[in-house]
């Protein structure tokens, strides 16, 4: 029953002194929730497990096997599943549970062999399991078990066909026998349990390639945080270089996911994760893009020809009459964005260096542009849909370098804010849209909510199993 709930916290899934850049936060509503699914699992597959062989001997000769065991009913009720804060961990325990099995019963005392069938029913099982939560050299995280307790309230046998009658005298004794098997089996069991959890846990990924080019590191950055009523992981989330992993000239600061005991789960998401990606954009070139006249989306009242650009740079039409211009427009610093109350905010120091494309295809420099641009957003979620909005806060653009002579940047600086206006004004409409929420084949969230805090995103909801 543990394991359910173990997969549900890595499905949300310190090097010393690490900030992390992504908090998750299971609470005592997502625990119950993930101990009930848990339950309800076990239930519908109690009718698939095959029992050990029960085997002994009766007065020292006449030696027994009790095999093929099969549950043929069970009183299973709800276990009880809470935060262990002592050990760092969860402590589950079922209390009065029953089955029903049956199977065959075969003796033998020298060359005679005999068997039979028989019906068991035993009662009252009580289990307390103790599960220690940790963390791996690599960032996984682990379990092992720190306790287990197994008893079992009474055991009742019935032996059919063969030379059953024998048994009659030895019943008593035999329930004895069978019921410090049963006691001696059950916590060798969950801790195998643990074990296989365990070994799946180790071979979960905790670093996922993007494309050819990006990864991204989930590892735990220190050991679980828990105490009555959550559990708290933190998580690296940085993106990385697949060709080398060097690191920002920033680091994740502190943040406190605040406490939202009424939903399953909370998600922090620092700005940190974003500016990683972001510098690893940048230094790999790929903030950059050239723009020719064929680009230009048709909304916009411009063309890239020398000819468009004469009220701007009267010189230019004059130097290079009637010919089309490309734009290498790339980021000159890393864009890095900032986390608010209720606001994301993003600066953007840029550049565009403008060519005359000559008729045989080669391209003349004409000048250079500094172009910094502050932009505003929010994020909200409605409807099950994240959506957004992005409005431009400032634009400044001054002349770097020319080729063509001096010139006057102000109106040009005002044609570039109208089509940034209209640029945006289109993204908003996708944005408004939205998209689905982030889900699995086998979970979906709902009841999601969204607030920005400083330094950090904060993601409450609930979870269901589909």
């Amino acid at each position: 029953m543990l394991r359910p709930v173990i997969v549900v916290l890595m499905l949300v899934s310190f090097a010393c002194g690490e900030n992390p850049a992504i908090q998750v936060t299971l609470t005592n509503k997502g625990l119950q929730y993930g101990k009930h699914v848990g339950a309800g699992w076990i239930q519908e597959r109690l009718d698939l497990i095959t029992l050990p062989d029960i085997s002994g001997t009766i007065l020292r000769y006449i030696h027994y096997t009790l095999s093929g065991v099969n549950i043929t009913k069970c009183d299973f009720p709800e276990p009880s599943v809470e935060f262990y804060q002592d050990i760092a961990g969860l402590n589950t325990s079922s209390s009065g549970l029953s089955v029903a099995v049956t199977g065959r019963w075969t003796t033998h005392a020298g060359l005679i062999h005999d068997g039979g069938s028989f019906d068991m029913a035993i009662f009252n099982m009580d289990v307390t399991s103790v599960v220690k939560l940790g963390k791996d050299a690599d960032g996984h995280l682990s379990v092992t078990s720190a306790h287990c307790e197994a008893r079992v309230g009474d055991v009742d046998v019935r032996f059919q066909g063969g030379a059953s009658w024998m048994f009659k005298p030895f019943v008593e004794y035999l329930k004895g026998r069978i019921k410090d098997k049963i006691e001696a089996s059950i916590c060798p069991g969950v801790e195998k349990s643990i074990v296989n959890l365990e070994y799946h846990l180790q071979a979960m990924n905790v670093s996922f390639d993007l494309g050819e080019n990006f990864t991204f590191d989930l590892p735990l950055t220190g050991m679980p945080v828990i105490d009555a009523s959550s559990l708290n992981l933190g998580l690296k989330g940085e993106f990385y270089n697949i060709k080398g992993h060097t690191e920002p000239p920033f680091e994740a600061q502190p943040f406190t996911v605040p406490e939202q005991p009424g939903y399953m789960l909370s998600v922090g998401l620092s700005e940190f994760t974003l500016n990683s990606a972001s510098y690893v954009l940048y230094k790999a070139d790929l903030l950059q893009t050239v723009i020719t006249d064929s680009m230009i989306p048709p909304y916009l009242p411009m063309h890239l020809n020398t000819s468009w650009m004469g009220p701007y740079i009267p010189q230019l039409p004059k130097m290079f009459p009637g010919l089309l211009m490309s734009l290498q427009v790339y980021a000159r610093k890393v864009p890095m964005f900032s986390f608010q109350p209720g606001v994301v905010k993003l600066g953007f120091e840029g550049a565009v260096k403008a060519f005359a494309i000559q008729p045989n295809g080669t391209e003349t420099p004409l000048f250079n542009l500094n172009v910094d641009s502050t932009h505003s957003g929010k994020v909200w979620i409605a409807g099950g849909r994240l959506k957004g909005s992005v409005t431009l806060d400032n634009l400044t653009v001054t002349l770097g370098s020319s080729e063509v002579g001096t010139f006057q940047t102000d109106t040009l600086e005002h044609s570039m804010k109208a089509g940034m206006m209209l640029v945006l004004a289109k993204l908003n409409v996708e944005m408004g849209k939205g998209v689905g929420l982030p889900g699995t084949k086998h979970a979906q969230l709902v009841n999601t909510v969204l607030g920005m805090e400083e330094g950090f995103i904060a993601i409450s909801s609930d979870a269901v199993l589909l």
